[in-house]
Protein backbone atom coordinates (compact mmCIF):
# COMPACT_ATOMS: atom_id res chain seq x y z
CA UNK A 1 0.00 0.00 0.00
CA UNK A 2 2.73 2.49 0.94
CA UNK A 3 4.63 1.77 -2.28
CA UNK A 4 1.52 2.46 -4.33
CA UNK A 5 1.04 5.80 -2.58
CA UNK A 6 4.70 6.68 -3.11
CA UNK A 7 4.53 5.70 -6.79
CA UNK A 8 1.46 7.87 -7.35
CA UNK A 9 3.10 10.73 -5.43
CA UNK A 10 6.23 10.57 -7.59
CA UNK A 11 4.17 10.43 -10.77
CA UNK A 12 2.19 13.43 -9.51
CA UNK A 13 5.39 15.34 -8.73
CA UNK A 14 6.91 14.69 -12.15
CA UNK A 15 3.75 15.35 -14.12
CA UNK A 16 2.91 18.54 -12.20
CA UNK A 17 6.44 19.70 -12.91
CA UNK A 18 5.86 19.06 -16.61
CA UNK A 19 2.45 20.75 -16.37
CA UNK A 20 4.12 23.90 -15.01
CA UNK A 21 6.53 23.98 -17.95
CA UNK A 22 3.79 23.48 -20.53
CA UNK A 23 1.62 26.09 -18.79
CA UNK A 24 4.49 28.56 -19.22
CA UNK A 25 4.73 27.71 -22.93
CA UNK A 26 0.94 28.01 -23.35
CA UNK A 27 0.78 31.50 -21.86
CA UNK A 28 3.30 32.74 -24.39
CA UNK A 29 0.68 32.57 -27.13
CA UNK A 30 -2.67 32.17 -25.34
CA UNK A 31 -4.56 34.27 -22.83
CA UNK A 32 -3.99 32.73 -19.39
CA UNK A 33 -7.65 31.88 -18.82
CA UNK A 34 -7.84 30.13 -22.22
CA UNK A 35 -4.67 28.15 -21.48
CA UNK A 36 -6.11 27.16 -18.12
CA UNK A 37 -9.43 26.00 -19.57
CA UNK A 38 -7.71 23.90 -22.22
CA UNK A 39 -5.41 22.42 -19.57
CA UNK A 40 -8.30 21.55 -17.29
CA UNK A 41 -10.39 20.03 -20.08
CA UNK A 42 -7.45 17.75 -20.88
CA UNK A 43 -7.07 16.95 -17.16
CA UNK A 44 -10.77 16.17 -16.77
CA UNK A 45 -10.50 13.83 -19.76
CA UNK A 46 -7.69 11.94 -18.02
CA UNK A 47 -9.65 11.80 -14.74
CA UNK A 48 -12.81 10.49 -16.43
CA UNK A 49 -10.73 7.90 -18.28
CA UNK A 50 -9.19 6.81 -14.97
CA UNK A 51 -12.65 6.48 -13.37
CA UNK A 52 -13.90 4.43 -16.31
CA UNK A 53 -10.81 2.21 -16.21
CA UNK A 54 -11.53 1.42 -12.54
CA UNK A 55 -14.80 -0.21 -13.61
CA UNK A 56 -16.74 1.10 -10.62
CA UNK A 57 -19.55 3.60 -10.27
CA UNK A 58 -18.45 6.69 -8.34
CA UNK A 59 -20.39 7.63 -5.21
CA UNK A 60 -21.93 11.06 -5.75
CA UNK A 61 -23.78 11.46 -2.47
CA UNK A 62 -22.96 13.04 0.84
CA UNK A 63 -21.06 16.11 1.93
CA UNK A 64 -18.07 15.14 -0.20
CA UNK A 65 -19.83 16.46 -3.30
CA UNK A 66 -20.13 19.96 -1.84
CA UNK A 67 -16.55 19.87 -0.61
CA UNK A 68 -15.35 18.75 -4.04
CA UNK A 69 -17.26 21.59 -5.73
CA UNK A 70 -15.89 24.13 -3.24
CA UNK A 71 -12.40 22.75 -3.80
CA UNK A 72 -12.92 23.04 -7.54
CA UNK A 73 -13.95 26.67 -7.21
CA UNK A 74 -10.83 27.50 -5.23
CA UNK A 75 -8.72 25.43 -7.61
CA UNK A 76 -10.15 27.37 -10.55
CA UNK A 77 -9.39 30.72 -8.91
CA UNK A 78 -5.89 29.50 -8.10
CA UNK A 79 -5.37 28.23 -11.63
CA UNK A 80 -6.48 31.48 -13.26
CA UNK A 81 -4.18 33.35 -10.87
CA UNK A 82 -1.32 30.97 -11.61
CA UNK A 83 -1.69 31.21 -15.39
CA UNK A 84 -2.05 35.00 -15.17
CA UNK A 85 1.13 35.18 -13.10
CA UNK A 86 2.95 33.01 -15.66
CA UNK A 87 1.96 35.42 -18.41
CA UNK A 88 3.90 38.25 -16.81
CA UNK A 89 6.35 36.62 -14.42
CA UNK A 90 9.19 34.14 -14.40
CA UNK A 91 7.96 30.55 -14.19
CA UNK A 92 10.68 29.67 -11.67
CA UNK A 93 9.32 32.28 -9.26
CA UNK A 94 5.61 31.85 -10.00
CA UNK A 95 5.75 28.08 -9.65
CA UNK A 96 7.71 28.09 -6.40
CA UNK A 97 5.50 30.73 -4.76
CA UNK A 98 2.26 28.98 -5.71
CA UNK A 99 3.74 25.67 -4.58
CA UNK A 100 3.60 27.04 -1.03
CA UNK A 101 -0.14 26.32 -1.00
CA UNK A 102 0.61 23.62 1.56
CA UNK A 103 1.48 26.35 4.11
CA UNK A 104 -2.09 27.67 3.80
CA UNK A 105 -3.49 24.15 4.10
CA UNK A 106 -1.32 23.45 7.16
CA UNK A 107 -2.39 26.66 8.88
CA UNK A 108 -6.07 25.94 8.21
CA UNK A 109 -5.58 22.41 9.53
CA UNK A 110 -4.12 23.73 12.77
CA UNK A 111 -6.53 26.64 13.30
CA UNK A 112 -9.82 25.09 12.17
CA UNK A 113 -9.36 21.31 12.21
CA UNK A 114 -7.45 20.94 15.47
CA UNK A 115 -4.42 19.32 13.88
CA UNK A 116 -1.16 19.56 15.75
CA UNK A 117 2.26 20.63 14.57
CA UNK A 118 5.57 19.92 16.19
CA UNK A 119 8.91 21.67 15.93
CA UNK A 120 9.89 19.54 12.92
CA UNK A 121 6.75 20.62 11.04
CA UNK A 122 7.39 24.30 11.79
CA UNK A 123 11.05 23.92 10.74
CA UNK A 124 9.96 22.35 7.44
CA UNK A 125 7.55 25.17 6.70
CA UNK A 126 10.14 27.82 7.58
CA UNK A 127 12.73 26.15 5.35
CA UNK A 128 10.24 25.89 2.47
CA UNK A 129 9.35 29.57 2.77
CA UNK A 130 13.06 30.40 2.94
CA UNK A 131 13.70 28.38 -0.20
CA UNK A 132 11.00 30.30 -2.06
CA UNK A 133 12.45 33.61 -0.89
CA UNK A 134 15.88 32.56 -2.16
CA UNK A 135 14.49 31.35 -5.49
CA UNK A 136 12.42 34.46 -6.06
CA UNK A 137 15.13 37.03 -5.33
Amino acid sequence: MARTALLFAVVGMVTWGLWAVFAEFATRTLAPEVAMVLSYVAGITVAVGYILAQGTTPNLSGAGVGYAVAGGLFSGIGAVSYYSALESGRSSVVTTVTALYFVVAAAIGVVFLGETVDLKDVAGIVLAVGAVLLLSS
